[in-house]
């Protein structure tokens, strides 16, 4: 069995903190993209909402064009 000197230790505790480090960046980025897909999810919502309400009154004006022409 090989023996384990403080060096070798600290070499593999520098690439340990190295990988760490890389994994925080990139959770921060996905985080980043998650926050800017939620608000476009958001948008989309609104937008979807508004155009059924403004398909609700094109209904309405239908129906009193065709109450009117009966």
């Amino acid at each position: 069995m090989t023996d384990v000197d403080l060096n070798f230790l600290a070499r593999q505790n520098e690439r340990i903190l190295y990988d760490l480090a890389g994994v925080r960046d990139e959770l921060r980025v996905q985080g980043a993209m998650i926050m800017r897909l939620e608000g476009a999810v958001a948008s989309l919502s609104e937008q979807v909402h508004v155009v059924h309400n403004q398909i609700g009154r094109i209904n309405d004006r239908l129906h009193k064009l065709e109450d009117a022409q009966a």
